[in-house]
């Protein structure tokens, strides 16, 4: 099994939602994305996927998140834009929209810090 990682990040404010503490007040972060995926095969090149097209659809998906108010975001209207939660976000629009053979999303990690990160994955 092969496992390919990119790196990528945005920018965005968020609330957290019943939340007692400073977070639940408006503020933003500069976050770390990291995409895992996994396949068995390569193609003839000797990749699993291109790096250029796996960063162009998740690059897609932050470009929606970027400099917004994730709060406002039909997605998070309801749902507290937690770290974990916008893992689950990017994981599950990157398997919706990513759509090479044989190639699985594994995991989605946001960092919201140096520090801290969460990891989102379909186990």
């Amino acid at each position: 099994m092969y496992h390919l990682k990119i790196i990528s990040n945005f920018a965005a404010a968020h609330n957290l939602l019943n939340y007692q503490g400073d977070c639940e007040n408006l503020h933003g972060h500069n976050w770390k994305i990291e995409v895992t995926v996994a396949t068995r095969d390569l193609d003839s090149a000797g990749l699993g996927v291109d790096f250029k097209i796996l960063k162009r659809h998740t690059n897609a998906i932050l470009d929606r998140l970027d400099h917004k108010y994730l709060n406002k975001l039909d997605f998070f209207i309801e749902l507290s834009p937690s770290s974990e939660n916008i893992s689950r976000y990017i994981f599950e629009s990157l398997e919706t929209e990513l759509k090479v053979p044989g190639v699985e999303i594994e995991a989605v990690t946001v960092w919201e810090s140096d520090n801290a990160c969460a990891t989102y994955t379909r186990d």
